[in-house]
């Protein structure tokens, strides 16, 4: 795998890391390995932007692993997908000996990735991994990057010009077999722009038809 320097920011050079990134590119599409690899140079850019000391290897692996619930491996799963690529990335990890404190901070940062507000207080990997996919997906923080960042970071690993149709579609695709799942975060979106009859789980209705009013 030939190591490309952004901004004094590579991919790990670690025999780890080249097993993580052939076993992501042997099981996610294009679409997805691209975006998990600049989701770690988002994130690393970040980090080093901010100051913030972090391992690497461990973000990169969790970067890498992220969205693996989304793929058809998953696709009879119930859990949600953030706690299936947590779970993924925790046994691959595990099983190359990495410390138990580490693989806690992996395991939280793929499982919290789509939990606004809560990240951002907690140990770098977790934090940063939330940016570089909001970075990637929805364009958060997209002005504390410079056009030059930007245009290195997307020419080594390209942002399909239709990102934004298919990454919705990776979702739903993804989604799809496991509404419930979805209740509670924002996942129910892409569930509602791409099916028409898809209904919302609404708390306020959970609460007032409880066993609690109604036992």
């Amino acid at each position: 795998m030939a190591l490309i320097d952004i901004f004094d920011v590579n991919i790990p050079d670690s025999q780890l890391a080249r097993e993580v990134t052939q076993l992501i590119r042997d099981t996610e599409s294009q679409l997805l390995f691209s975006h998990s690899t600049r989701v770690y140079f988002w994130g690393a850019l970040t980090g080093k932007r901010k100051g913030l000391v972090y391992d690497p290897e461990l973000l990169y692996a969790a970067s890498m692993f992220h969205d693996i619930g989304l793929t058809s491996k998953y696709r009879e799963s119930q859990l949600r997908f953030e706690v299936d690529g947590a779970n993924a990335a925790r046994d691959f990890l595990r099983g190359h000996g990495i410390a138990e404190t580490d693989l806690e901070k992996v395991w939280n940062a793929i499982a919290l990735h789509t939990t606004p507000g809560i990240p951002e207080h907690m140990h770098a990997e977790i934090a940063l991994l939330q940016a570089g996919a909001g970075m990637d997906v929805a364009g958060r923080g997209f002005e504390q990057f410079t056009q030059e960042q930007r245009d290195v970071v997307t020419a080594a690993y390209p942002r399909d010009p239709d990102f934004a149709h298919k990454m919705i579609d990776e979702f739903y695709q993804g989604l799809k077999h496991r509404p419930a799942t979805t209740f509670g975060t924002f996942n129910d979106d892409f569930l509602a722009f791409k099916d028409p009859g898809f209904k919302r789980t609404d708390l306020c209705s959970i609460i007032l038809c409880s066993h609690w009013e109604h036992g």
